[in-house]
């Protein structure tokens, strides 16, 4: 027999023929075969693994490098929305599909706190006003009477006067004491501020004829009007926490300096006795410019950023070493999707709560409300009593806020 002759051991008849057996055989009766997933399959688990990536990324940069400012513009109620959509098809990922569901969890957790959804209202309950509760009014005016957007050019908005005296406040806390340059007015879209198109005006006659009796405060284009007795009031000066390069006002601004260095008034008002404090706020818009490829686009967000977080801490600084009660309102500019709402001063406490409205959005584009840019924040010795957001009735893009709160 040669070394290639092959040995056959012969079966009895009518036995039976059994396959060999390898040892590939053998380990794949314990080892289940991986099948191929699908292309629904890959798909959300793609597209979960991506939005999980995303929002942690924008939990660790957002407010903290001008890098990110871009994608800070998102609208809020995507952090529920996305999640809630991965959710409704996660059941074509058969093999991983709670698994999926699991992250999807996470995510929401992580999210919800940018939503702006205002949980709170489903279980919060003001309290009823006591006697000698103080109406407060908030409202970016959009350039005061000015309506810069029509085509015949620069008109006046006849109601503008009567609509402020509708909301029956004592103490009125209103931005953009202003006009804007019409001519150069289709800057504005492009990013510019409104400090850059400035136009400073003198209202003040008017204001004293449709409020008698009411005291007024100003400074840049903030302007406060309370029935109550103004004992002080000040400006926030925020160029020491700017950088150098912007520190200097522009030549344009020369003649009205607090048009540039002031976006916060503080006006400390005698209300039944006791002094409170009222920031008249309103943060410089944020970086509207994605075209990060260009060197001068992404200096553009710096200068931006840096002037938001100046503004923020501007006012930090100065409530730190306030021992009055405070009540903080205005424009900030700050979505709840924007990292950079982590520089409100610590203290105080956000009166959202108090609002019946589960989404509510304070800023118009167009026929849409889209989210929320105004705030009210108080020290914990101010008690709300009602929180309403009042129509601006086509006089700006901004809808009012109505608070009636007491100091305790």
């Amino acid at each position: 027999m040669s070394d290639q002759d092959v040995a056959i051991e012969e079966q009895p008849a009518g036995a039976p023929s059994h396959p060999q057996v390898g040892w590939t055989t053998r380990v794949g009766r314990f080892v289940r075969p991986r099948r191929r997933w699908c292309l629904g399959t890959r798909l959300v688990v793609t597209a979960t693994v991506a939005w999980l990536l995303f929002l942690v990324a924008h939990l660790l940069a957002s407010g903290r490098t001008s890098l990110w400012a871009p994608v800070d513009l998102i609208p809020p109620l995507l952090f529920l929305a996305v999640p809630a959509l991965l959710m409704a098809v996660a059941p074509l990922a058969r093999p991983v599909r709670w698994r999926i569901l699991s992250l999807l969890l996470v995510a929401v957790l992580l999210g919800a706190g940018r939503s702006g959804v205002n949980y709170a209202t489903l279980w919060h309950t003001p309290p009823p006003a006591p006697p000698g509760a103080v109406t407060v009014a908030a409202w970016n005016t959009e350039f005061w009477d000015q309506d810069w957007r029509t085509a015949e050019g620069d008109r006046f908005s006849p109601g503008f006067y009567d609509h402020l005296r509708a909301l029956d406040a004592d103490v009125y806390l209103l931005t953009e004491y202003l006009y804007v340059d019409t001519e150069a007015g289709d800057l504005l879209a492009q990013g510019w501020g409104a400090h850059d198109l400035a136009m400073r005006i003198d209202k003040l006659a008017e204001l004293r004829r449709t409020f008698p009796g009411y005291q007024i405060a100003v400074s840049g284009h903030q302007l406060t009007l309370s029935r109550f007795p103004i004992v002080r009031q000040r400006g926030l000066d925020i160029r020491p926490w700017l950088p150098a390069n912007q520190r200097t006002i522009p030549e344009h601004m020369r003649q009205w300096p607090e048009g540039y260095t002031v976006e916060t008034l503080r006006t400390d008002v005698d209300v039944h006795g006791k002094i409170v404090s009222f920031y008249d706020g309103h943060v410089s818009q944020p970086p509207l410019e994605w075209r990060l490829l260009d060197a001068e686009s992404r200096r553009d967000n710096l200068n931006r950023v840096q002037r938001r977080e100046a503004s923020y801490r501007a006012i930090r600084a100065d409530i730190a070493t306030n021992r009055n009660p405070v009540v903080l309102a205005g424009d900030l500019n700050t979505s709840p999707a924007m990292g950079i709402g982590r520089l409100i001063p610590e203290g105080l406490v956000d009166q959202t709560p108090a609002l019946s409205s589960l989404y509510p959005a304070t800023y118009r584009y167009g026929p849409a409300e889209l989210w929320r840019i105004d705030w009210m924040y108080t020290t914990p010795d101010v008690t709300v009593h009602g929180y309403e957001l009042p129509d601006a009735a086509g006089l700006s893009d901004h809808r009012a806020q109505r608070v009636v709160l007491s100091v305790s």
